[in-house]
């Protein structure tokens, strides 16, 4: 479709009825006016509607990888291999891990082992993938990462879900136990992926279930989400005890995603009642401000390089752009996911962002890749 550049030629393509139409009648003023009115407000909307596609928007979507054989079921976390140009996408609801080859953008294999795979992590130098699955017993399972051979197994408490690998230490922290193993307390079980072996275990007290978390690279401080709470555990890594609580009740409830920007201080917690992201003073828990950010949201991520902070879910990706003046999180651009696409995940090295598809009627499970835009 084309459009004149040139308001003036908006005459010359839609002309106004001359006072006698082709059949001879002689069309009312009111009628002339209305059917002139009509056209320009059309052509004036279109016009918009050309400038707005024009102005590039935050993430372009340059191709979608096939997940064949996948039937209906949600998708959960994604790990990278970087030296091993590989991405993991756990299909939850195929009791399956996609493993994609970053140079094709194709699939190369799928571990058939877990019963509900939900969150990873990848040693480049043991080579080996560990996934947390509580689709049967609750376990962390052990693959080879090059012939995905099962290598064994590190049992776990109930509801075995949420990690988050440290790539330092070479430690891995997995979420398990509270409401669904009848307790009144979660653990992060510690498994050291060098060895393969549980090496320790952080109790939470009073918690029923814990889901996202963020490392601070620069002191020893892990963040937790207690989803039921309403709050932040604060966890001091290396005395492996609970040092803090923040409580965010009074903006929201069921905090599920979280991001961090560790250079300026800032802890983004999404709720997902009422549906908003809660910016937190990440030294004292303070709330500084909220954006609404939509309610159903699995994943988020901050860029420090863009200063962005992507909140992927239902229906769609919000970017905010963190601005400089005060703290300010404007809006970027919103972009329209597909069915269920609520899991994703950011590869600053390779300026591309990935997010996970579920299959739907005829339609194929897919993984969106997108550009990340400057």
């Amino acid at each position: 479709m084309h459009f004149f550049s040139d308001i003036g030629n908006v005459g010359a393509l839609y002309s106004v009825p001359s006072a006698a139409d082709s059949g001879g009648n002689i069309p009312y003023e009111g009628e002339t006016m209305r059917k002139s009115t009509a056209i320009c407000l059309t052509f004036l909307a279109l016009l918009a509607g050309a400038t707005r596609a024009q102005v590039p928007g935050p993430l372009k979507l340059i191709q979608t990888i096939p997940l064949p054989g996948l039937k209906d079921g949600d998708f959960d976390h994604f790990q990278v291999d970087l030296p091993g140009n590989r991405l993991f996408v756990a299909a939850e609801g195929n009791s399956a891990v996609e493993v994609i080859d970053l140079k094709t953008n194709k699939v190369i294999h799928k571990i058939a082992g877990p019963k509900a795979p939900h969150s990873m992590a990848y040693n480049p130098d043991s080579k080996k993938l560990f996934v947390v699955d509580d689709g049967g017993p609750n376990q962390v399972e052990i693959y080879d990462g090059t012939s995905f051979e099962l290598l064994g197994t590190i049992p776990m408490g109930a509801h075995a879900d949420p990690s988050i690998y440290d790539p330092v230490s070479k430690l891995m922290y997995v979420g398990n136990g509270g409401k669904q193993a009848k307790q009144d307390f979660c653990m992060l079980s510690i498994v050291d992926t060098a060895t393969g072996k549980k090496v320790g275990d952080i109790k939470i007290e009073g918690a029923d279930r814990v889901e996202a978390m963020a490392l601070e690279r620069s002191g020893p401080r892990m963040f937790v989400n207690l989803y039921n709470n309403a709050a932040v555990a604060v966890i001091d890594r290396e005395k492996r005890t609970v040092i803090d609580t923040w409580s965010i009740a009074k903006e929201g409830r069921n905090n599920g995603s979280m991001a961090f920007d560790e250079a300026d201080h800032r802890l983004f917690i999404h709720a997902r009642d009422p549906g908003k992201l809660i910016v937190l003073d990440s030294n004292s828990g303070k709330i500084i401000t909220t954006v609404q950010a939509g309610g159903m949201v699995d994943d988020a991520v901050y860029d420090p390089t863009l200063k962005r902070i992507y909140v992927t879910g239902v229906p769609f990706i919000n970017v905010f752009q963190k601005i400089e003046d005060g703290d300010r999180y404007d809006l970027l651009g919103q972009i329209p996911t597909g069915f269920h696409a609520a899991t994703a995940i950011l590869v600053p090295q390779l300026n591309r962002y990935y997010i996970a598809v579920n299959h739907h009627g005829q339609t194929d499970a897919v993984v969106q890749v997108y550009e990340v835009v400057p």
